[in-house]
């Protein structure tokens, strides 16, 4: 039988018609496969994650003991000498000589330098000059009293042999005048005398002062002045040496924090070290601490002066000092590790226990530890230690005394020497 015959045009239209195809199972499979190993990867490193919370927690401790504490400042300053004095030159003038240089051993009165002396030693001419020609006229001024004087005892010697009759009241005036003005003209040439001789007397101490001389028994720290320099004292009188009196005894200056000033007191013993000696300690003491307040940068300090023994002249002014001041110091105290009172098992599960598992896989970089405390701060205060009983952390008060950083005193509280306290836990891995 034959076929019936499609319809003209229907061709191409049944060309066209495609069956559509079906996916492949297979690729179903793969997709639930690698799905069903990324969570058992997540799974598993979730489980490595937290298998140390699955683990068994101990503890370390640490005992307290007997010992002694000391509770110390810490302050920087600078060496200085005892006594430092800046000469100076009370004349301007053109500088002569120079007689000493830097380190020069030198004592009370030995020159150090001189002045041109030419125009202070025609002014020292002038003015002895000046008390001559003052001299003179005293002289001058007595031969008038005498001459004046004369002349009236003669009225007088007149008018007695004539009975007042031969001399006219008058004269006898005008001749008591003139012995008057004669007087009063001696005087005046005496006080132009004594004025003279001042100037002179100024002059000649000026001529001194142009040879500078030491005012103490020391060594030339600095020298600021050279042979034929000109100094200027017009407005501020010039140092031209610094001297420092027995460096074999200095002072060190340093500078104490406003927290710590309270607990600082003279006599108290202090040590320090300078970067020229890293590997020396120097022994010093408190002798002033002063009221007035210096603040840099916000900061407030107060300067505290202590006293240094430096007969081997191994110390120099101006160099660098850090010092430890003793503040208190306790003999057999009994005393725990600062890590005892930091340790809170409540914290310290918090910190194991919180988290995700994201976290725990993705840690985060530790925090910075927490700088410790001054020491010696918030004595008596009411804390905490913890001791294991039967294996657990259990409570146990104490008041604290004071503390070094490391070491803290236990004044209060049911602590023995060698009682085993908590300073942290750890976990032990199946």
């Amino acid at each position: 039988m034959t076929p019936p015959t499609p319809p003209a045009g229907r061709e191409n239209d049944i060309s066209m018609l495609k069956i559509p195809e079906k996916k492949p199972a297979g690729k179903w499979l793969k997709l639930l496969t690698w799905t069903v190993i990324l969570l058992a990867a997540v799974f598993g490193l979730g489980m490595w994650a937290m298998q140390d919370d699955a683990g068994d927690v101990r503890y370390r401790t640490r005992p307290a003991f007997i010992g002694d504490i000391t509770v110390t400042v810490s302050a920087t300053g600078n060496l200085q000498p005892t006594n430092k004095v800046d000469v100076s030159s009370e004349l301007s003038g053109i500088v002569k000589s120079v007689e000493v240089d830097f380190n020069d051993q030198v004592k009370v009165g030995q020159v150090l330098a001189r002045l041109d002396t030419l125009k202070l030693s025609a002014q020292i001419s002038q003015s002895q000059a000046t008390v001559d020609s003052a001299r003179a006229k005293v002289l001058q001024a007595e031969a008038t009293i005498k001459e004046t004087r004369a002349a009236l005892d003669r009225l007088h010697e007149v008018g007695r042999l004539s009975n007042n009759k031969a001399i006219a009241k008058g004269d006898l005036e005008t001749a008591q005048a003139a012995l008057d003005r004669a007087k009063a003209d001696l005087a005046g040439a005496h006080a132009s005398v004594s004025l003279a001789e001042a100037t002179l007397q100024l002059n000649r101490t000026d001529l001194a002062k142009t040879e500078i001389k030491s005012p103490i028994n020391g060594i030339v720290l600095t020298r600021s002045v050279e042979p034929g320099q000109t100094v200027a004292a017009s407005l501020q009188a010039p140092v031209l040496f610094t001297l420092a009196e027995n460096l074999a005894q200095m002072e060190l200056h340093v500078d104490v924090d406003e927290a710590d000033v309270g607990q600082v007191q003279n006599g108290q013993a202090a040590t320090f070290a300078v970067d020229a000696y890293p590997d020396r300690s120097y022994p010093a003491e408190i002798t002033q601490i002063r009221f007035g307040a210096k603040t840099t940068n916000n900061v407030v300090t107060y300067e505290t002066l202590l006293t240094v023994d430096n007969s081997d002249l191994s110390l120099r002014p101006g160099m660098t000092a850090t010092a430890e001041i003793t503040v208190t110091r306790v003999v057999d105290a009994l005393l725990v590790a600062n890590a005892a009172l930091r340790f809170d098992p409540k914290l310290q599960e918090k910190t194991r226990s919180g988290g995700t598992i994201l976290s725990k896989l993705m840690p985060r970089p530790s925090r910075r530890p927490e700088r410790p405390k001054e020491s010696g701060k918030n004595p008596g205060k009411s804390q905490q230690v913890w001791t294991l009983v039967d294996g657990r952390p259990v409570a146990v008060p104490v008041t604290v005394g004071l503390t070094d950083g490391a070491s803290t005193q236990i004044v209060a509280g049911d602590v023995k020497p060698g009682l085993e306290l908590v300073i942290d836990r750890e976990s032990q891995k199946k």
